[in-house]
């Protein structure tokens, strides 16, 4: 039994056997092999070769009889001759098979694996902001690697497998009938041998697959918190290194322990497996010897079946494994296509036609919102905590009607909860309205195109996103043709363009992930040039200069004003001073309109928004009598 038919077989012990009792739904065969369509000639070649290396198993035995029994007895040194030149070509004619189905096995697990991943990846990114919301990033890209490339197994692995096996196995036990069916029958007998320690090995190999697995996965995502810019600086301000470690430690040293474990059961499993063929094949040698003197048997004969035992063993192993093989990649395939029937819940209509206007007017009519259930937008098995929801969110925002004409800048205000945020995602259909509709010149905003409408709207966030690349990629992110003068346009217009040129590296300095080698400031200015290159009809300012110092606000201001310039603009502010030129100020709370007009008509008011602008006029008169 060959080193590789051990390896394979201990292979498909570490499969979980659970996957046996798994139920597939219907259609998932039909629809697996229908990704193996455009490979169906590679496929078929790919097979023909695993054939054909399985025949050539069973020559080199049989010529090795014609050897002895023909060449060696009888002294034929031209025969001997002849036939070991026969056996190297087909030494040669074997590996050249072996390197072309490799190939081709190749081709196909990577043609794949390719259009999964692709096919996932493109389904995943139409996928409501919604979905990102309760999906675990890690699952997700499991998804996108470990089930793909499970499934890809299907056609390679499993399937070359369990054809391979099964050819071997007919061709040897058919030859070793035909030479001997005594031996052939007291081998079959012995193979309870083979089977017993496989199993139990099996199970020790599959429990502790599986803590190595949990264990891996838990120093993952501690590492994945830790590493990041985040999580480091909570660590180095609030953390205990040395608990730190020590709580990572334990767990390496537990893979570790299970790692030595898993070589010791292979070891254990290869020497048992080999022993075990050992004492098959001194089986073979003593009845085989005794048949030979007799002259039932020649020595040629006896000698290839020797050599075909060790081919007998390792198919039967691998074949009896072959159900867990099998599903292992079926149910990998299965959790993909979950993936891929998860419906996005914001897509185009059938009629919608692209936003051509550059000039837009706004209107809310009657809009109501209620945040949609798990079960709509996600799936279980990709949430942290796969906890059904039994109750609803509730309205977030209920009967909100208001026009923005274009051009204008209406401010939308109120305390935290009132529903703000939840506005500016309806705008670019981060998720629909429940009841009423928005409008873009009289048409809804659902009988638009999804990518011409977010293609006219810019958004500053509170906390504004950078991608782990340089200044330039980040802003070439609006717009991916930008010139380098169109760049620089930009960031004059934004108040960043003198930090930038101060920089060493300029437009090619790499800003770290999130960011974080920039200050608030900084990044919201930076958001605020990439939003100008991408020349937005409509802005949406969601809390754009909170939490920034006196200096920064000022700077931000400043950029603020020329995007905002000649666009129709919904401005989300905490800070009530930032407002207080807005053709129209919106107050909200609990979801509901209930004040509206511009800063000094709702001021005379006394209503919740002189309320609010009092408080914080007070609160910031002691912070500059604290100053002072």
């Amino acid at each position: 039994m060959s080193q590789h038919a051990v390896w394979m077989t201990f292979r498909s012990m570490t499969a979980d056997p659970s996957v046996k009792s798994q139920k597939l739904k219907p259609g998932t065969i039909k629809r697996i092999f229908s990704y193996g369509k455009p490979y169906q000639i590679q496929i078929a070649i790919f097979l023909i070769t695993v054939v054909v290396e399985a025949v050539l198993i069973i020559s080199t035995p049989l010529l090795l009889r014609e050897i002895i029994d023909k060449g060696v007895i009888p002294r034929n040194a031209g025969l001997i001759t002849q036939l070991a030149l026969l056996v190297g070509l087909l030494a040669i004619v074997d590996a050249l098979i072996n390197i072309f189905g490799r190939w081709y096995s190749a081709r196909i697990g990577e043609g794949l694996i390719y259009d999964l991943r692709s096919q996932v990846f493109a389904h995943v990114q139409r996928q409501s902001i919604a979905f990102f919301t309760r999906t675990q990033t890690g699952a997700l890209i499991s998804r996108i690697n470990s089930d793909v490339m499970g499934a890809q197994q299907a056609f390679t692995g499993t399937l070359s497998g369990v054809v391979s096996n099964v050819v071997s196995l007919v061709l040897v036990v058919t030859t070793m009938l035909f030479l001997s069916w005594q031996i052939t029958l007291i081998s079959l007998l012995l193979l309870p041998l083979f089977l017993l320690p496989t199993k139990w090995v099996g199970r020790r190999i599959q429990a502790l697959t599986r803590d190595a697995f949990d264990l891996n996965a838990s120093m993952s995502s501690t590492m994945t918190e830790r590493f990041n810019v985040s999580g480091a600086l909570l660590v180095s301000l609030y953390g205990k290194p040395d608990k730190e470690e020590k709580f990572f430690r334990n767990r390496a040293r537990k893979v570790a322990d299970i790692g030595i474990q898993t070589a010791m059961l292979n070891r254990i499993f290869f020497v048992g497996i080999t022993s075990v063929a050992a004492i098959a094949t001194a089986f073979a040698y003593g009845i085989g010897g005794h048949l030979a003197i007799s002259g039932t048997l020649t020595v040629g004969t006896l000698l290839a079946l020797t050599a075909l035992l060790a081919r007998l063993y390792g198919p039967l192993t691998a074949l009896s494994n072959v159900r867990i093989d099998v599903m292992t990649a079926l149910v990998s395939f299965e959790r993909v296509f979950e993936v891929l029937d998860l419906a996005p819940m914001i897509v185009d209509r059938a009629d919608a036609q692209p936003l051509t206007s550059r000039s837009v007017d706004i209107e809310f009519k009657q809009v109501s919102f209620t945040y949609p259930r798990a079960d709509q937008i996600s799936l279980a098995s990709l949430e942290a905590a796969a906890k059904p929801e039994t109750i609803d969110s509730g309205e977030v925002l209920k009967d909100i009607s208001f026009t923005a004409p274009a051009g204008t800048m209406t401010a939308i205000v109120g305390p935290s909860g009132a529903g703000k945020t939840t506005i500016s995602a309806l705008l670019p259909r981060l998720y629909d309205v429940t009841s009423g509709a928005i409008t873009f010149n009289g048409r809804d905003i659902r009988d638009l195109t999804i990518q011409s409408l977010r293609d006219s709207i810019g958004v500053v966030m509170q906390d504004a996103h950078l991608f782990h690349e340089t200044i330039a990629d980040n802003l070439r992110y609006a717009k991916s043709d930008a010139t380098d003068a169109e760049l620089i346009a930009a960031c004059k217009a934004a108040q960043i363009w003198s930090l930038i040129d101060s920089l060493p590296n300029g437009f090619d300095t790499v800003v770290g992930e999130r960011g974080h080698r920039l200050s608030g400031g900084e990044k919201q200015r930076l958001a605020i040039a990439r939003l100008l290159l991408k020349a937005p009809t409509v802005v949406i300012l969601d809390e754009a200069t909170a939490h920034l110092d006196s200096e920064n606000e000022s700077l931000v201001h400043e950029a603020l004003k020329e995007a905002l310039r000649g666009r129709t603009s919904l401005v989300i502010a905490h800070r009530l001073s930032t407002v207080m030129e807005a053709d129209q100020i919106l107050v909200l709370d609990h979801g509901t309109i209930i004040e509206r007009g511009k800063h000094e008509e709702l001021i005379k008011r006394g209503g919740l928004y002189s309320e609010l602008f009092l408080r914080q006029d007070i609160t910031a008169n002691e912070k500059s009598a604290i100053h002072d």
